[in-house]
């Protein structure tokens, strides 16, 4: 018997006589505070077993069904939880090499040459018997990547990555899982930083009419923002000859407020990406808040290669740039707040087709490293820098 598991039986025989209650009562918690209030011995033993204990909880607990044994194995890219009711019979090694770890971890057992080499038929058996993932600390980032201008991601297989994972089912809408989801800050954290990657973009609403909204081609953010940019200098330009300036005078003027709003984009993109959009370890840990951190950034993170999620859309960029705008109006006279949020918007659109850039295009040998560097932050690790 294993501490804090009920008495386990010593066949198959002997488990269906076994009343399904006694075992059936301790899948029936939902949440780890729920397990560890209920039932704390058994709880840290899972914990310990699992070696999940940095944070991760159980992501995953589901209602046992009319077995009196489980046993647990990350050894294939997961945790399973198995029924005894025909496995432990039909095992060729028989039931009694599997009730010695009853409880435990087979993963040792099944990968060592000497006790037997289990074929891949033998762990797509173990899918068969799954009756739910109580949790899996794996990582898919893999930081002896090697990323060099030519890489390429490979596509990720969306079925067994949900299930491997159990975070976001890439092959329904994004937006109302993340609305409804019930797992922590520290897990979704955790599977963010860990990129997919699509043949096609992902859905994030589902119905056409707002998916479109959510989906923008790169040479949309200049067609749209390099116009209302040369407007604004334009207007700035003919209110300081309005003013009286002479022309010489007016545009000096002017290309220094432009270069200025190029200093304060840069400035704003670095505190607002680093301080807003990687503010991991102050995330309130509310599925609101993780849906907002989803839409600004995460997305990007989680799926970096969709190549219609990697510019800003024009209504989510207006709406961020809106209180930035009017602050500039409040500070400065409107000719110069006009040539400052010219020079700002223009370096905008230069930062962004310079990020499409870098994921999809063929760079000029002075802006590889560059690219090089940027991927790695994304399918190596987020940390990289």
């Amino acid at each position: 018997m294993v501490e804090g598991f009920p008495s386990e039986p010593t066949s198959s025989a002997a488990a269906a006589s076994v009343p399904q209650k006694q075992y059936d009562s301790r899948y029936q918690e939902t949440t780890t505070k729920d397990l560890l209030e209920r039932r704390p011995q058994q709880a840290q033993l899972t914990y310990r077993l699992l070696g999940i204990l940095q944070g991760k909880g159980l992501q995953h607990l589901v209602s046992h069904p009319s077995h009196s044994l489980s046993i647990y194995t990350h050894s294939h890219s997961s945790t399973f939880l198995l029924s005894n009711s025909s496995f432990l019979a039909d095992h060729p090694g028989g039931d009694e090499l599997l009730l010695q770890y009853a409880g435990r971890d087979l993963g040792e057992a099944m990968d060592n040459p000497d006790e037997h080499t289990h074929s891949k038929s033998a762990y797509e058996m173990l899918e068969e018997f799954q009756i739910g993932i109580i949790g899996t600390p794996e990582t898919i980032l893999n930081p002896n990547l090697i990323i060099d201008d030519d890489f390429k991601p490979t596509t990720t297989d969306i079925t067994k990555d949900h299930l491997r994972n159990q975070f976001l089912d890439l092959s329904k809408p994004l937006i109302p899982q993340m609305w409804n989801c019930q797992f922590s800050r520290a897990f979704y954290l955790q599977q963010v930083h860990q990129p997919r990657h699509l043949s096609r973009p992902a859905r994030l609403f589902g119905p056409w009419y707002l998916e479109m909204f959510t989906r923008t081609s790169w040479y949309v953010v200049p067609l749209i923002w390099l116009p209302i940019a040369f407007a604004l200098f334009h207007r700035a330009l003919q209110q300081q000859l309005d003013q009286g300036n002479s022309t010489p005078i007016a545009w000096s003027k002017n290309i220094v407020c432009f270069l200025f709003g190029n200093l304060v984009w840069t400035f704003l993109e670095y505190i607002l990406h680093r301080f807003l959009f990687h503010i991991d370890d102050v995330l309130p840990d509310r599925p609101f808040f993780l849906l907002l951190h989803f839409l600004l950034h995460g997305v990007h993170h989680y799926l970096p290669m969709d190549r219609l999620r990697l510019v800003m859309p024009p209504i989510l960029f207006a709406t961020l740039s809106h209180p930035f705008t009017r602050l500039a109006y409040f500070l400065f006279p409107v000719p110069y707040a006009n040539a400052v949020i010219s020079g700002a918007f223009t370096f905008y659109v230069l930062y962004d087709c310079t990020h499409y850039a870098l994921h999809h295009t063929q760079l000029p040998k002075y802006v590889k490293e560059m690219k090089i560097y940027h991927m790695a932050t994304q399918v190596k690790d987020q940390d990289y820098s």
